[in-house]
Formats: structure tokens, sequence, C-alpha cells
């Protein structure tokens, strides 16, 4: 059996740091990191680049070298570019309003209820509401999404006729990529 390895070119203005399979990223817009299990691969700096290390060929290993490969790229692509979602707020029965308070989300008179719907909005992630459409930015791909998929599934609608109310706040741009 043969060793597989991936390796990562480390762009300009990044630092990366590696201490027990933890990897600490810096970049322009803050500090990302994450703590990967030390059984599985094996994570080393060398020059200027990261590079990944399986201990085996075998097909798990392989795939979860891809996986530890995408996190890491989304890092660094998190802290030097930033990552940014969007979402449009869509109504047709009741007009419906959304505004940040904190560190929490409230949509009022979503469907005529009378309470508003809350969701949080994540660690160092900030919510721009302009109308109908919402920008979740932050560098964190993470919780970026969650952020945004929260958003999404607080204005989920159970029970009624999903041809009928279609009423919603929906995630049309990930990262750049248009939702058909």
């Amino acid at each position: 059996m043969t060793d597989t390895k991936a390796e990562i070119k480390i762009p300009e203005g990044v630092d990366i740091e590696i201490k027990d399979n933890n990897v600490i990223i810096k970049g322009k817009l803050g500090e990302s990191s994450k703590k990967f299990p030390a059984s599985r691969l094996k994570i080393t700096k060398k020059d200027n680049s990261v590079i990944l290390g399986a201990g085996s060929d075998k097909k798990r290993q392989k795939a979860l070298l891809g996986t530890w490969r995408g996190h890491i790229q989304n890092m660094i692509r998190g802290v030097s570019d930033g990552i940014t979602y969007k979402l449009r707020v869509v109504y047709s029965h009741f007009p419906m309003t959304v505004k940040t308070q904190g560190d929490t989300i409230l949509i009022e008179n979503f469907l005529g209820e009378r309470f508003p719907r809350k969701t949080k909005i994540l660690k160092n992630v900030s919510v721009d509401v302009k109308g109908q459409d919402i920008t979740v930015t932050g560098y964190n791909k993470e919780n970026v999404s969650q952020t945004a998929a929260n958003l999404e599934q607080v204005t989920r609608i159970i029970g009624l006729d999903p041809r009928v109310f279609q009423d919603g706040i929906y995630i049309v741009e990930k990262d750049g990529k248009k939702i058909v």
C-alpha cells in the first residue's frame, strides 16, 4: 500500500499554525480554528503549504482526506476573502418584517401570527437586512451557513398547502453561487 497525501498552498497574508491536529488559521478578516481527530490523518506544515497524509490508500482514508482538505480550504478562503450568503423574504398573504436585535433576528407578522419568530445569529456572523434582501456574512463558513439555514427553517410552513402558502425566507445565493 502507498501513502496518500494532499497539499494545500498557503496564500499571501494567511498564517497557519498546527498543534496536535488543531489547525489555527489567521487572516485579514479574523482567526478560525478547528480540532481534527488525531488518530485518523496527519497534518503538517512545510514551507508555504499544509500537507495532509493518510497512512493507507483505503477508500475511507481517501474520503476523509478530501473532507479535511475541504475544511481547511474553506477556513483559508473565509479568513482571507469572507463568506457571504444572500436570502430573500417572500410573502403574498401578510407583509412580513425582519429585524435584527442584538444577536437575535425577529420575523414579525409571519402569516399573520401575533408573536414574532426568533432565531439566533451565531458567533462572528453579521446579518444585514435591506427591505426584502438579507445578507449574512462572516469568515467562518459553518457559522454563516448555519445562520442562513436557521433563518430559512424558522419560516418553514407546516400543515398548510405549499402550493398556496409560499411565504418565507429563502436562500438565493450561497457564497457567490446562485440557487435556482
